[in-house]
């Protein structure tokens, strides 16, 4: 008698059968990217205390680890909130890398039309989020851990900011992945806006018009720290 040994993969939770689905993906990769860009635009605001001097930011960099105490213990809201960030990124690039393959699988051979919008969108989130990826692993080793950053010192976050910026590749680094975070904050909240159904006639215009506020307000309040670290406005 002959036994069947295959499994069946197919999953039996909602969840499961939400997470292998097409729409499933894009609205976790919908999800996880606005939980990325409140957290973008709290760390901007954040990096603009700079501009008030040392102490101003050394106090805020100081008032992070503290948020919750006593009820939490010291840095335990800082590392719910970098858990919860890393969730993100995990779910935002897995579902990412999959929807690529699925998309890159369904494909024909040749195509005998190709949308140039549509193409120079993709290209610009799939490399941009590699350029991202790349550039959160520099970020942490540079500002968190301190490992590439020659003249850091534990407990001086406004002196190493200004340590690093006060490098041509800290500089170089830095500005390319804030303008490859504009453009992919530019097609992902008008991505994310027609995954989660927020896009209505009528409403396309004033999403897209957000969209482009969110990139360049964005991406001119990060750049903002290095170029004013360059000038010696910050110093």
């Amino acid at each position: 008698m002959a036994v069947d040994t295959r499994t069946d993969r197919r999953p039996s939770s909602y969840a499961g059968i939400l997470w292998h689905s097409t729409v499933g993906k894009k609205t976790a990769m919908a999800v996880s990217g606005i939980v990325m860009l409140l957290y973008l635009v709290a760390h901007m605001l954040g990096n603009l205390k700079i501009f008030f001097g040392a102490v101003e930011f050394d106090g805020y960099a100081h008032w992070l680890r503290t948020i919750g105490e006593p009820f939490l213990h010291h840095e335990w809201f800082l590392w719910i909130a970098r858990v919860v960030l890393l969730a993100a990124v995990i779910v935002h690039a897995v579902a990412a890398y999959q929807l690529s393959r699925r998309d890159l699988a369904a494909r024909p051979t040749k195509y005998v039309h190709k949308k140039k919008r549509t193409s120079y969108a993709t290209r610009t989130m799939r490399w941009g989020g590699i350029i991202l990826g790349l550039f959160i692993v520099w970020h942490i080793l540079d500002l968190t851990t301190l490992t590439v950053n020659p003249h850091a010192a534990a407990g001086h976050p406004y002196a190493n900011v200004v340590a690093t910026f006060s490098t041509w590749y800290g500089n170089v680094i830095y500005l390319v992945a804030m303008l490859a975070l504009g453009l992919h904050i530019r097609h992902g909240f008008w991505s994310a806006a027609q995954t989660l159904g927020a896009n209505r006639p009528g409403r396309d215009r004033t999403l897209k018009a957000i969209a482009n506020l969110l990139a360049l307000v964005l991406t001119l309040g990060f750049i903002a720290v290095p170029v004013s670290v360059m000038t010696g406005v910050v110093s």
